[in-house]
């Protein structure tokens, strides 16, 4: 897939989907299937660095996916050329400044496709019918889609970030369609874990995500081309007096060598428990040891 930072002439024509994309939910991916599925045409995303609100003074409620992790799932969905811009520099295009200079003269866009709720043109003042016009104007097809529904309710990035505040990981994996994941590096601990025999992976949570709720899940982490069954505990530690918010994971099941430094994704998958502190590390390392049998159990029903 070809990533382009700045405004780049695009090598040909292109269907491109419209979105800030943020945590590429199923209600995005029905968009970007628009562009993905139009023959004879660059399957093309044209999004941004972080969300629009953030250069507009707004709150997101916190990301819910890394720049990274961007990227490989739009590669996953099909898309073969990406717009990763900043936002400000065409926060103030008017609405036919966007779709002639970037629409029609960089994108060299055939089609275009959008979510019903899209917005664009400086201060957002232009809508979806008005992508519609104004393309139609230039010859450039349009695909505008309606909201995917779950449960009677649009589908939508701030429904899933409460649902991973709530812990909820299983609900929020149906709107998204893939676990709830973090993909960052195993930093080096307090190594309690092995001294308890339990050895853990260390990552930290970055700051600018939505944090899960504190506590303790069934885990799936990939490591060197296998998945492994895990249990990991978000939150600060409070048996071992902990202060930084960390993500560590135990997998009863892997006896390999360590990862110290190397980027791993750990999904999370179920809420077993909410965090608490123990009156020993001894009885903590006894209870990860039963989240671990718990954890397997769940693996084991195929969840």
């Amino acid at each position: 897939m070809k990533i382009y930072t700045e405004l780049t002439p695009s090598a040909g024509s292109t269907a491109v989907a419209l979105g800030s994309f943020d945590g590429l939910h199923l209600g995005h991916r029905a968009v970007i299937a628009q562009a993905v599925d139009e023959s004879g045409l660059i399957p093309t995303v044209l999004t941004f660095t972080h969300n629009p609100l953030e250069d507009l003074g707004g709150s997101t409620g916190g990301e819910l996916m890394t720049q990274q992790q961007k990227t490989e799932v739009l590669e996953s969905f099909g898309v073969k050329q990406l717009y990763l811009i900043q936002f400000a520099s065409i926060m103030h295009f008017s609405a036919e400044q966007f779709v002639t200079e970037v629409l029609e003269n960089v994108c060299h866009a055939k089609k275009v496709c959008c979510g019903f709720n899209f917005t664009f043109g400086d201060g957002g003042r232009a809508d979806s019918s008005d992508l519609s016009r104004l393309c139609d104007a230039c010859g450039i097809r349009t695909a505008v889609m309606d909201a995917v529904l779950q449960g009677g309710e649009p589908i939508s990035s701030t429904r899933i970030r409460t649902l991973v505040a709530q812990g909820n990981m299983d609900a929020a994996r149906e709107l998204l369609g893939r676990p709830y994941s973090l993909l960052g590096p195993v930093r080096h601990g307090q190594k309690l874990g092995r001294r308890l025999g339990t050895p853990t992976l260390n990552q930290e949570i970055p700051k600018t995500f939505v944090m899960p709720r504190f506590g303790v899940y069934v885990s799936r982490v990939s490591l060197s081309g296998g998945v492994y069954c895990g249990v990991t505990n978000v939150g600060v530690r409070p048996t071992v007096d902990g202060h930084h918010i960390t993500a560590e994971t135990w997998l009863p099941d892997y006896d390999g060598p360590e990862f110290y430094g190397a980027d791993v994704r750990t999904e999370l998958l179920h809420f077993l428990r909410p965090e608490q502190k123990f009156a020993s590390v001894e009885a903590l390392g006894e209870q990860i040891r039963c989240d671990g049998g718990k954890a397997k159990d769940f693996w084991r029903k195929g969840k």
